[in-house]
């Protein structure tokens, strides 16, 4: 298969299979990292708070909660893929970061931290063999999947906090999505929060999640503008993912058990809430977000 199925010019064919134009159509395939190799790594302000306040890693435990979170998409319906377990890829359960999909099929991204730069090319091996079109490779620096997010047909966007994603990086992906006609949001934001997806998450259609505290006021009245109504968490939940969630599509939404607020306020909006523990993953910086990369959803 050709490496890059990008078109220069825009207009790429959309493939038959593969590809989402939303963060909440429903989930048919999803890309989940593998539990075996990972440990904490303090490379973040999360991981480093859990070792501040003297909690200690348990992988028995964080594979029951791993596994807890498989059955959630096997109750959704949703056929999972699980990466390959690669030696001295502490972070590969986190799959969002290494590659992101589109609606023309997946981008490989490019990693900041030397300790996960490895998991580019066993997220490239999978898309090869799985015959999944790669859309293209970044090469204009690093960007993390963690930052970016397809609202909705139309509408993307990538944060960049000059350290996991820099602005260059940023810039490539726009104007590939923009010659393909769609509006495409830069987001410069401060580096302790990682990733966009620990201020704000796709909760439904038209539903979002966001840390209000931690999101400059400009940004939430551009997301409002676009039509996206937003419940509000607070910047402690932020600091224990509190916005890391996966729309299943079809009014439905996982949410880590933890985020108890959040959950009763999803419920309260009619959508059927998947609750599962994983805190122990959590703690080292990353949930069920971070953990999955949608591989395939229904047309919103």
């Amino acid at each position: 298969m050709q490496l890059r199925s990008r078109l220069p010019g825009g207009g790429t064919p959309k493939p038959n299979r593969w590809g989402v134009d939303s963060e909440y159509g429903v989930l048919r395939d999803v890309l989940v990292g593998p539990i075996d190799n990972f440990r904490w790594t303090p490379g973040n302000a999360v991981a480093q708070r859990t070792e501040r306040v003297g909690l200690k890693f348990d992988l028995a435990t964080a594979k029951k909660q791993y596994a807890e979170m498989l059955d959630v998409y096997r109750q959704a319906g949703v056929t999972t893929h699980i990466l390959p377990t690669e030696e001295g890829l502490p972070y590969q359960i986190f799959a969002r970061d290494s590659s992101v999909m589109t609606p023309w099929g997946a981008i490989v991204m490019q990693m900041q931290k030397p300790y996960r730069r490895g998991e580019i090319a066993s997220v490239l091996r999978f898309y090869l063999e799985a015959g999944i079109p790669i859309y293209d490779i970044v090469s204009q620096g690093n960007v993390e999947g963690g930052d970016f997010m397809v609202l909705k047909p139309g509408v993307a966007v990538c944060g960049f906090s000059g350290e996991r994603s820099i602005e260059p990086a940023v810039n490539q992906i726009k104007g590939w999505f923009e010659g393909e006609g769609w509006e495409f949001r830069g987001y410069a934001f401060d580096s302790h929060f990682l990733h966009l997806d620990v201020q704000m998450g796709m909760l439904a259609e038209n539903l979002a999640v966001v840390c209000t505290e931690a999101v400059e006021e400009e940004f939430v009245t551009w997301l409002k503008s676009r039509g996206i109504r937003i419940i509000d968490v607070s910047y402690g939940d932020v600091m224990q993912m509190g916005t890391n969630v996966v729309a299943l599509g079809g009014e439905r939404v996982l949410v880590p058990s933890t985020n108890k607020k959040l959950a009763q306020a999803c419920r309260a909006e009619g959508l059927t809430v998947y609750d599962p523990d994983v805190s122990m993953i959590a703690a080292g910086g990353g949930a069920v977000h971070c953990m999955c990369q949608a591989l395939r959803r229904d047309p919103a």
